[in-house]
């Protein structure tokens, strides 16, 4: 997250993050605490975070959920940022896609497996 605000941008309190990207206080420190995020400080040192740090943590949390770790988020923001990869940068993404649809397929897997156990088990009282 880059450190020069706009002047007319409106900075929003660490509260307001939270509240926007469906995730508690204590998250939006974490990620600042892993260097994922870096929040303006006030006069009276309150946080305060631009707007695009809502989406931003929302794609924290879809990332974290697939199961990569901070260190791979920091990673891809450079992409998140720029829009644009190099050429590691895109073999590094498609290994995380590959890793996320193997993922993918074994919760399915799963899931099939409980379905069949659903049916056996409603045909029994």
């Amino acid at each position: 997250m880059s450190a020069t605000v706009d002047a007319t941008e409106r900075l929003i309190r660490i509260g307001e993050v939270a509240r926007g990207a469906g995730v508690s206080v204590r998250a939006v420190r974490y990620y600042e605490q892993q260097g994922l995020l870096t929040p303006e400080r006030s006069p009276s040192g309150q946080r305060l975070y631009r707007q695009d740090a809502i989406p931003l943590v929302r794609f924290f949390q879809q990332m974290y959920a697939a199961g990569l770790t901070s260190r791979r988020i920091t990673e891809l923001l450079p992409c998140w940022d720029a829009g644009h990869t190099d050429a590691d940068q895109r073999a590094m993404l498609r290994v995380e896609r590959e890793r996320i649809q193997a993922k993918i397929e074994d919760l399915q897997a799963a899931r099939d497996r409980l379905d069949e156990v659903i049916a056996l088990t409603d045909t029994h009282p």
